[in-house]
């Protein structure tokens, strides 16, 4: 039997977040989930990940795993949220690379020499190609920098979950401007995913329904050779790297990314609460 995959969709952010169970075992892994954040009001809420205990709940799940593709800029993780009032024995892991995202962001947030930038602040760091499991499903850890340093794909059982390097066919591949990011490195990541079995069942971190088709979160990596926008079987590196680096020159900065990367190199955990009892996020101007 297959590893089991059901997706949850958070509109505001278009992310989509999963559990990945194992039949045999009932034992699971939660990927990239989300914490509600209200930008305009400064709240966070449990909502969306509310929804995704509820399901761990009505299926009898244990979970292991709460994995991250790499730190979000787009959305806070609800990682630190689920340990800690519901999955105390649950590892929140990403991969090493997360060292080198923290060492660039601190300075940028002058976070201070008390700030570790270890990745300590997960439970667990993988390795590229670090095997693990979920239950008795068998899962990989692939390397997939380009769209930022510590971006991983995890291929559990016949699932791949690319994170940011594939979007659905329609809608490409992630940007590469963001600190630590290469459009050349993000075309030699996606040879990688593309080397694998065309059968293997794909599934998207983000999907904004180009042309107002409906959302959706599953390919497979036949269909992304074969079809997608920006970087198909036969795309060469020169022409993906140009139609990336043109691409990105028109993109706005997303609008989550200063709070979120503050949140998510933290593992999820938000800012200690200052003097006040009151938590805040930094805004550093004139400086991205």
């Amino acid at each position: 039997m297959h590893a089991q995959v059901h997706p949850f969709f958070h509109a505001p952010s278009n992310t989509w977040s999963y559990i990945v169970a194992d039949p045999a075992t009932g034992c699971a892994a939660i990927i990239d989930s989300v914490l509600d954040f209200d930008f305009n009001s400064g709240r966070t809420a449990s909502n969306s990940a509310e929804q995704l205990l509820a399901h761990v709940r009505q299926q009898g799940l244990h979970v292991q795993w709460l994995l991250e593709t790499h730190a979000h800029a787009d959305h806070f993780s609800a990682a630190h949220w689920l340990k800690k009032h519901h999955f105390a024995d649950a590892r929140i892991a990403i991969g090493a690379g997360i060292t080198h995202v923290q060492k660039t962001f601190c300075p940028i947030f002058n976070l201070g020499e008390h700030f570790p930038v270890d990745g300590s602040q997960f439970d667990h760091l993988f390795a590229p190609g670090e095997k693990f499991s979920i239950g008795q499903l068998p899962a990989e850890v692939i390397p997939v920098p380009g769209h930022t340093s510590d971006s991983n794909a995890f291929l559990i059982d016949d699932a791949l979950f690319v994170g940011d390097s594939l979007f659905m066919p329609d809608g490409g591949t992630a940007r590469c401007d963001f600190p630590g990011g290469d459009a050349a490195t993000l075309y030699q990541s996606i040879q990688r995913l593309y080397a694998l079995p065309d059968d293997t069942r794909v599934f998207v971190c983000h999907d904004y329904a180009p042309g107002g088709r409906e959302f959706r979160c599953q390919t497979s990596i036949a269909e992304q050779k074969a079809d997608n926008i920006h970087v198909r079987a036969d795309t060469s590196e020169a022409q993906f790297v140009a139609l990336r680096t043109a691409r990105d020159a028109t993109l706005e900065m997303p609008r989550l990314l200063l709070p979120a990367v503050q949140v998510n190199i933290r593992a999820g955990a938000l800012p200690a609460p200052e003097n006040n009892g009151v938590r805040y996020l930094k805004i550093p101007l004139d400086t991205l």
